[in-house]
């Protein structure tokens, strides 16, 4: 079995790093450049940057921007957010991203998950799952589908996705915990990795997400001091977690 990731995520808006609560109130957090460049240094598994207002806005993600972060890692990068067509995945690819994750374009036309991964391989493609009450909700949580997380993640696997990144919409930037429920739900469902993404506050909430899930997205609890990274990773070894070199 892969040994699990610790995976900083960069939500981004207007060129910077933001944070909110259950996806509101959004705050600066930093210059994405910057913060990526430092958690690669302290070590980080992989990086994911999600341009947040892409959708919204109707655009597609700052690709200039994505390339100068690329620039300053030395781990794997998934980037999201406004990808509609494997066009728009490939310019972020040659911009210098590993992994090109879809959410909202994928729920209006799920052969595009199919397209991806015909193109760039499984394990390149990436669907990002936004979950409130256990039920998917697309365009950064403003709209419902009707579709459950668990039946939704089956159907992306079906399709092509190696990996989901899961984020409880009811935890997110609440550091009260990771929703393991959720989490565990559609983990078993599938048979790629699961990201789980929303609530992380300290390293027991960080333990007890990867005893079901095989990577964890952490954002607050590391924006404000990227150097807790590092600390982190020995609070979890000293909890038994076993991890990346």
């Amino acid at each position: 079995m892969p040994l699990p990731r610790l995976i900083p995520c960069l939500d981004v808006a207007g060129g910077r790093v933001v944070k909110g609560v259950r996806f509101q109130g959004l705050r600066d957090a930093g210059d994405p450049v910057e913060l990526g460049a430092r958690y690669s240094d302290e070590g980080a598994d992989e990086l994911v940057f999600l341009d947040v207002k892409a959708t919204l806005d109707g655009r597609r993600t700052l690709v200039a921007l994505v390339e100068r972060v690329a620039e300053r890692l030395a781990i794997p990068f998934t980037v999201g957010g406004g990808v509609r067509s494997v066009e728009d995945a490939c310019a972020l690819l040659e911009a210098g991203a590993d992994k090109v994750a879809v959410n909202s374009a994928a729920l209006e036309r799920p052969q595009l998950i199919s397209e991806l991964a015909a193109e760039l391989g499984s394990q390149a493609t990436v669907v990002a799952i936004d979950a409130e009450g256990g039920a998917v909700r697309s365009h950064a949580g403003t709209t419902a589908t009707g579709l459950a997380a668990v039946d939704w993640a089956r159907e992306a696997q079906a399709r092509g996705a190696g990996e989901i990144l899961l984020t409880s919409i009811d935890a997110d930037g609440t550091r009260d915990g990771y929703d393991l429920e959720l989490t565990s739900a559609v983990a078993d469902a599938v048979d790629v990795p699961v990201i789980a993404s929303g609530g992380a506050g300290d390293a027991s909430h960080v333990a007890a997400a990867l005893e079901v899930a095989q990577a964890a997205l952490l954002a607050s609890i590391l924006h404000e001091d990227p150097a807790r990274l590092g600390t982190l990773r020995v609070e979890l070894r000293e909890r038994g977690v076993a991890l990346r070199c």
